[in-house]
């Protein structure tokens, strides 16, 4: 709550505004997979406007070493992963599975695995929905829309800019097996696209 508090006031020294809709979707029993796309650094800024008390992130162990940002995640209780060793990140989200209805946590996961400022999502990862199927909870997608027109990491572009930010109804898992889990993904990555270009009004 206090690195919350801190990140929260970096968007008045940014120039960047946030316009949030649907926080209410958060609100359900017990744990819960989030997922949202992954844009830039400033996913740091937005992730703090709406984060839910009780929830944890996971992210990619080179983070750890990121100077500032990888004291800030790690001070914030985030679960790394190494992405290079698939039979250590699947042993690390056996465990989450097990702490997350233990704990009775939520968990944030990026399903593209990496930074993508495009304008558009990178096909999704398994990870988080093998997670939410195997723990039978529910997955709440959570989308920013285009960072594209006020910053641009490659020309350095950056100028003030409004981010909407909308956090979908949950798709539940109760019943779904892993046979299910391709058709979870698609399921989510179709939804959170077209409500990408929606919010960042770009043409489908």
């Amino acid at each position: 709550r206090i690195i919350r508090a801190v990140v929260r006031t970096f968007k008045y020294f940014f120039g960047v505004r946030f316009e949030v809709k649907g926080l209410e979707n958060f609100k359900v029993e017990g744990p819960a997979i989030i997922v949202s796309n992954h844009q830039s650094i400033l996913d740091m800024m937005g992730l703090m406007e709406i984060l839910p008390d009780d929830c944890v992130q996971v992210a990619k162990k080179e983070l750890m070493y990121a100077g500032t940002v990888g004291l800030i995640i790690y001070l914030g209780g985030v679960i790394f992963i190494n992405r290079k060793s698939t039979t250590s990140a699947k042993m690390v989200m056996a465990e989450v599975a097990k702490s997350m209805t233990a704990d009775n946590v939520k968990v944030w996961v990026y399903p593209e695995g990496t930074r993508n400022c495009t304008g558009d999502l990178l096909p999704f990862k398994k990870g988080a929905f093998h997670l939410a199927v195997q723990a039978q909870v529910p997955v709440i997608p959570v989308v920013y829309s285009s960072f594209t027109s006020f910053y641009n990491p490659k020309t350095k572009l950056f100028t003030s800019g409004k981010i909407k930010v909308e956090v979908l109804p949950p798709i539940e898992t109760k019943g779904l097996t892993s046979d299910d889990v391709s058709d979870l993904t698609d399921r989510c990555f179709h939804t959170m696209r077209e409500t990408l270009f929606r919010l960042s009004g770009s043409p489908s």
